[in-house]
């Protein structure tokens, strides 16, 4: 891990197309800008955990629950009797 010292104003450059620029210092916290290419995704990494949470809950819930992705996407289908042949 790099660990850097910057004051409001300055910048990081990360690789060619990353600039994280410090806005201000808070109390106990910091503001900082991120300028990025539009494909780069961004995210804080709570947010990212918390939708990893989010995501094994409902897996685990389905798994309580006994019915699989494929059983469920089966209900949502028509029984063949009633599908149009090709």
């Amino acid at each position: 891990m790099l660990v850097l010292t910057r004051k409001p104003g300055e910048q990081i450059m990360i690789g060619d197309g990353i600039v994280i620029t410090v806005l201000e210092g808070r109390g106990d916290g910091v503001r900082i800008g991120i300028e990025a290419p539009r494909g780069v995704p961004i995210q804080r990494r709570e947010v990212i955990e918390a939708i990893a949470a989010a995501n094994l809950a409902a897996a685990e819930a389905a798994a309580d629950a006994g019915t699989s992705t494929e059983d469920a996407l089966r209900g949502l289908m028509p029984p063949a009797a009633a599908r149009p042949s090709d």
